[in-house]
């Protein structure tokens, strides 16, 4: 499945696909918009975490599965840590938080996942203070210390709430997780939606960066929440041809994701939409992408 590439690896993220698809269906279309893998979902709903209590069995058919079709599935985004967070004030739930992790884990490393990303809240369905920040830095540090036994990446998503939503916060966090296997996974979309200059923030935390998504969204502003997904790129304010100049300088070589979600019967048109604009975006910028199905 792996082969040497010229330009950055460009997955796709599972929910852009249709949930009905068998994974065979994903992959293969997946693999025929041209994209190098899929990044697959454990979100909070019951489906997806029952994912996570696959058999062997289970799991490395799907492995065998990737193997097949020639497109793995490189990463995880891993958002079911937002109905079970490691910075609540019960107990039990800070306890299935970490039976989340063990779980996702070991799952990835059987898969030949790479990367986690995580979900970069504190907590989300109850109130937000110093102690469920601390309690989030502790379950932060435990996670990094199981991730490095396995030898699989941890990311943190720069989100689209404001606990964490720039890179500049996840500096401050990254100083109370020194690990290696702790770094980050910068969302351009939510970035931008909160109003933080972009480049700046990626130039920030260059070193610390092992995957991107690309998504646009519309700001935040005065007596307007913003909004921060179910746009295809081009629709929103997120200034792409200035980021990818920054990449382009920052010589940028590890995988992105375009993150979006199937939500009606254009969803094969709107991921074409998506990378034909970032196609061209990438050859004005000196940031090629997709040049295998383009050119």
């Amino acid at each position: 499945m792996y082969q040497t590439k010229s330009t950055p690896r460009v997955g796709i993220y599972e929910k852009a696909l249709p949930n009905e698809l068998s994974w065979q269906d994903k992959l293969l279309e997946a693999k025929l918009l041209g994209f190098d893998f899929v990044e697959i979902s454990i979100d909070e709903s019951d489906e997806r975490r029952a994912r996570l209590n696959w058999s062997d069995d289970e799991i490395y058919s799907l492995r065998h599965l990737c193997e097949q079709n020639a497109i793995p599935l490189h990463s995880m985004c891993l958002s079911a840590h937002r109905k079970f967070p490691f910075g609540s004030a019960d107990k039990n739930i800070r306890k299935q938080a970490r039976v989340i992790m063990d779980k996702a884990i070991a799952f990835a490393y059987k898969l030949g996942i790479r990367v986690i990303q995580l979900a970069g809240y504190d907590v989300y369905y109850e109130p937000a203070n110093l102690d469920t920040h601390l309690r989030f830095i502790e379950g932060m540090q435990w996670s990094a210390k199981q991730a490095e036994k396995a030898g699989v990446m941890l990311a943190v998503e720069i989100m689209d709430t404001d606990y964490l939503n720039s890179l500049s916060k996840f500096e401050i966090l990254k100083k109370e997780v020194n690990s290696p296997y702790f770094m980050a996974y910068p969302d351009v979309g939510n970035i931008s939606g909160w109003n933080y200059d972009v480049c700046t923030e990626l130039m920030l935390s260059r070193e610390h960066i092992v995957q991107i998504h690309l998504k646009d969204t519309h700001k935040v502003k005065d007596n307007y929440p913003g909004q921060f997904r179910d746009l295809v790129i081009g629709e929103g304010e997120v200034d792409f041809a200035k980021i990818f100049k920054t990449l382009h300088n920052m010589n940028y070589t590890a995988p992105l994701v375009i993150e979006m979600w199937a939500k009606d019967n254009k969803w094969k048109e709107n991921i074409i939409t998506a990378q034909k604009r970032s196609y061209k975006i990438g050859n004005e910028t000196n940031f090629p992408l997709f040049t295998s199905i383009f050119e």
